[in-house]
């Protein structure tokens, strides 16, 4: 069960297929997989050996899913990072991981010059580039490939359980870890994704997030297993996203929710445009169900809401069931189960919130290089998210909040979920993000960051008054708001509520001594 095999499979039967669309190229099966072959050829001559591990520091590129699919091909590992990555956290995952070879372009040379020397693993003919060919200390990728045969490596034997992918986590709460994938587990994701979002070899489907995002393996892995189309765009731009949806007529996409609020609120979005897609899958973060109506009502029957983690467990909320389930992020997939449980661990009934607990076929193998950490989050094969959720009658989960993100305040359990939903139905508002700080009266007490729409004039004290007057008790209104021209986002596009709050902290907006007057 080689992931790799998927590629070669398609150049031999379909060869003549649309494989692969980025910018002004257009690819083959066939011309898709001999470029894969002859970038697998290369490694394996520098030394490459299955189970070593390959960092890319790579933008959406034709390069970045070639590394994918060689590695899948000769059984290394691929290990994505982020570019938003600085020295320090950049060294500290390359190290983490083993890493012994680095794809990357001229906009990271200068971070990787300065900690290179801290990289005993990695080798000075090991760091190859996608740009910028006469670059002292890196190697040509291009010229690499171009010597190398175009056939596919032989004699390689790849077992399921063999690994494929580190995948680190984004760190929207904490530091990051790296998630051991296997093939199996990534065959389990194009055989299941092809099902519940009834995707066919004849879709076409559109990436736009960053490929370092474990979400665009969904539809990744998925369009090479069916051996559909498979269009990425450099990054994501409403603008180009609408056009390339109509002119290529493009079936199924995933999208963050900042995503699905910029098209909503492009000036060139229309029903029309967009009239060809089947699937819009909101994934990353809780999509307001403000916007999640707004989207409906010009799109009907084409929403649904995934909500997962890396580590592995995800529900969906089919399009289908939206108007009977309002509010819900869905139910597990075929062969999931899900519980939800107290802090002593014992199931809660139906409507009772608690830790979200799950099990399934996507399990991650382990954190790499953490077995204590592994231990605490799978106990007897059951996956503990960390998130906190209820299910109704029906067994339908319906989020509450991060149980990190949750707020306690006068012993009152305040989810930040909540206020923000009521806070995006202000029309000025595009976004929100609410977080909890210190306060000597509650223990802690909410504040509120917003995005606006353009034009707008709202101010934070407006917003204020606003939604304090719309919450549904005391303990959810808001101490503060900060109006923001836009939210830090990871790699995935998921907003870093972690890092409005430490800088709203550090720049001691928040009086001290401001008394509540609640």
């Amino acid at each position: 069960m080689n992931i790799g095999n998927l590629l070669t499979r398609h150049a031999r039967y379909q060869p003549d297929k649309l494989a692969l669309v980025f910018e002004d190229r257009r690819l083959t099966y066939r011309e898709y997989n001999r470029n894969v072959n002859r970038l697998a050829n290369a490694l394996l001559e520098m030394g490459v050996n299955k189970g070593d591990k390959i960092s890319t520091l790579l933008p959406n590129c034709m390069e970045i899913l070639e590394v994918y699919w060689a590695a899948a091909k000769i059984g290394a590992v691929a290990v994505p990072h982020s570019m938003l990555l600085l020295a320090d956290g950049l060294k500290s995952l390359l190290n983490d991981s083993d890493t012994t070879t680095v794809v990357t372009c001229s906009a990271m040379v200068e971070t990787l010059n300065r900690i290179r020397k801290d990289l005993p693993a990695i080798s000075e003919d090991r760091f190859l580039l996608i740009d910028g060919a006469d670059t002292p200390g890196y190697r040509d990728y291009h010229a690499l490939t171009a010597a190398a045969g175009d056939t596919d490596p032989q004699g390689i034997e790849i077992h399921e359980d063999d690994i494929y992918n580190i995948m680190y986590s984004s760190g929207t709460t904490g530091d990051p870890k790296g998630i051991v994938i296997s093939h199996k587990i990534r065959v389990a994701y194009s055989t299941l994704s092809a099902s519940i979002f009834r995707m066919t070899p004849e879709s076409v489907m559109l990436h736009s997030g960053a490929l370092v995002f474990n979400g665009a393996f969904i539809t990744l892995l998925t369009s090479m297993f069916l051996g559909s189309t498979f269009i990425l765009h450099g990054q994501f731009d409403t603008e180009a996203f609408i056009d390339t949806v109509r002119r290529e007529k493009v079936t199924h996409v995933m999208m963050v929710p900042s995503q699905v609020v910029g098209v909503l609120h492009s000036s060139n979005f229309s029903a029309e445009a967009l009239s060809t897609l089947e699937m819009i899958c909101s994934v990353g973060a809780p999509l307001h169900r403000e916007h999640k109506e707004e989207l409906i009502r010009h799109l009907p029957n084409r929403l649904y809401e995934l909500y997962g983690l890396t580590e592995g467990f995800m529900t969906i909320l089919d399009r289908n069931d939206y108007e009977q389930k309002t509010g819900s992020v869905g139910a597990p997939t075929p062969f999931f189960d899900l519980r939800i449980e107290d802090d002593r661990k014992n199931p809660v009934p139906a409507g009772q919130v608690g830790e979200i607990v799950g099990k399934g076929p996507i399990q991650m193998v382990e954190y790499y290089k953490r077995p204590e950490m592994t231990r605490r989050a799978i106990v007897n094969g059951w996956l503990y998210t960390g998130d906190m959720g209820y299910v109704d009658e029906d067994g339908f989960l319906y989020l509450v909040d991060r149980k990190k993100d949750m707020i306690i305040s006068g012993g009152v359990n305040v989810y930040p979920k909540d206020i923000e939903e009521i806070i995006v139905q202000h029309p000025d508002v595009m976004e929100a993000a609410v977080f909890g700080v210190l306060d000597e009266k509650w223990g802690e007490t909410p504040v509120a960051a917003v995005t606006l729409s353009k034009g707008a004039t709202l101010t934070a004290e407006e917003l204020v008054q606003w939604t304090n007057e719309r919450v549904s008790a005391k303990f959810q209104r808001i101490r503060r708001a900060i109006l923001l021209k836009d939210f830090p986002r990871n790699a995935a596009g998921k907003t870093m509520k972690r890092i409005i709050r430490d800088d709203f902290l550090e720049r001691n907006i928040i009086n001290r001594s401001h008394k509540d007057e609640t």
